[in-house]
Formats: C-alpha cells, sequence, structure tokens
C-alpha cells in the first residue's frame, strides 16, 4: 500500500498515514454533476468517431486534473490516468479552462512563474497570456509536443454559471500523425458539442465564438 500510494510515512507514531491517492481517489468519488455526465458522453462519442482517446479535466489551482477518460481505438504511445495533475498552462485542456478567467487571475495563479516541460510550451506568463487568446477568440485550444512529447490536443471547456461549475474536455492524437483534414474535423466535432453543452446549461462564453470555430492557428509554442 505504500508502494501504490495509498499510504505514506509519518514522522510521528503511527507510522503510517493515509497517502495522496486516496486523498485523490476520494475527491474524483465526489466529482459527479450533469454538467460532467454530460461531458463524459460527449467525449466518450467523440472518442469512438475519430479512435483517439478523450480526456475530461477540471482546473485546481494552476494544474489541470484528470477526472474521466476514454481510451481510443488508435494507439496512442502515451496517455494520462485518471487522477493525473499537469502544469495547464502547457496543455490544451488547462488553457481552455484558463482563458475563462481575467489575465490578473492567471497571472495571480503563477506569481512566481512557469517552469516549461518543454521548449514548445509557452516560456513565460506573458506568452501564456498570448497563448490564451486563441480559445478566448475561437472557443478552443491547441497544444502539440508540449507536456508530453509526441503528443497533441484540442480542448474546449463548458460551464454551469449557475453552480459555478467549469469542465474541460479533449481529443489526444499523435502529433506527427493528424492531417489537416482530421484536424478540422477534430476541431467541429469538439465545438458542436460544446455548444450544445454550453446552450443546456446557459453558458455564455461560447455564444459569440461560434462563427469563428475554423479561424486562428494553432498557439503551440
Amino acid at each position: 500500500m505504500l508502494q501504490e500510494g495509498l499510504l505514506s510515512r509519518s514522522e510521528n507514531p503511527p507510522r503510517y498515514k493515509v497517502g495522496n491517492l486516496l486523498f485523490e481517489i476520494s475527491r474524483l468519488y465526489k466529482l459527479n454533476s450533469s454538467l460532467i455526465d454530460a461531458v463524459d458522453e460527449a467525449v466518450r462519442e467523440i472518442s469512438r468517431e475519430t479512435g483517439h482517446t478523450g480526456y475530461v479535466s477540471i482546473l485546481d489551482g494552476a494544474d489541470v486534473l484528470v477526472i474521466r477518460m476514454h481510451q481510443g481505438s488508435h494507439a496512442l504511445r502515451v496517455f494520462t490516468p485518471l487522477g493525473q495533475r499537469a502544469p495547464a498552462f502547457a496543455t490544451a485542456l488547462g488553457r481552455s479552462l484558463l482563458a475563462r478567467l481575467s489575465d490578473d487571475v492567471v497571472r495571480s495563479l503563477h506569481d512566481e512563474g512557469v517552469i516549461p516541460p518543454s521548449p514548445r510550451a509557452p516560456q513565460s506568463v506573458d506568452q501564456l497570456l498570448t497563448a490564451l487568446d486563441q480559445p478566448r477568440r475561437f472557443g478552443w485550444a491547441e497544444a502539440a509536443d508540449e507536456a508530453i512529447p509526441g503528443v497533441g490536443s484540442i480542448s474546449v471547456s463548458v460551464a454551469d454559471p449557475e453552480i459555478g461549475e467549469t469542465v474541460g474536455f479533449c481529443i489526444s492524437y499523435p502529433a506527427s500523425h493528424l492531417s489537416d483534414e482530421e484536424r478540422s474535423r477534430m476541431i467541429t466535432l469538439l465545438t458542436t458539442a460544446a455548444q450544445r453543452i454550453a446552450s443546456r446549461f446557459g453558458d455564455p462564453f461560447l455564444s459569440q465564438r461560434a462563427h469563428r470555430v475554423l479561424g486562428g492557428g494553432s498557439t503551440a509554442a
């Protein structure tokens, strides 16, 4: 149990205490809502249709936390397990969620700066804010070879303003094997699903971006 993260060592008796993994599992168990269920259903369908792996995540401070996953039929060299955290600034999922915050809030979440996991990720908070222009303008974010080498993702986010809940979802794929046609199709599937869910829950973020779905380019830096 110690090796698996269910327990951790303690300086004082008793010698062991509940590990971080159990806390994460308990948090994930509580993360159930009609918004998350709607997103989860959409990701399942898009993953099945495209063959690529889909994720549902939330923002937890400056991190993005995976709460649901649907593994695709296409091989993905690296996949992110449930409960895994990643720096939000270096992922499409994270940026689709950070884009909903003001610049001041984004800066406060990164008051000590950022530590880029790769040269393609934003190298500073200023570069992060520039990268957030894409999801703010078009409603979707994109990343490739940033947090995970060889992996690309396209992400959107939706919210339930009534309860103050925001959820991001994405499709991930081998970055070197995605055609322009498939990329455009994936953007359309994700943004269409996001528009449908946003309309159901009264989320205004995407309403002014619908006509610009396929505009802009990658913000992978």
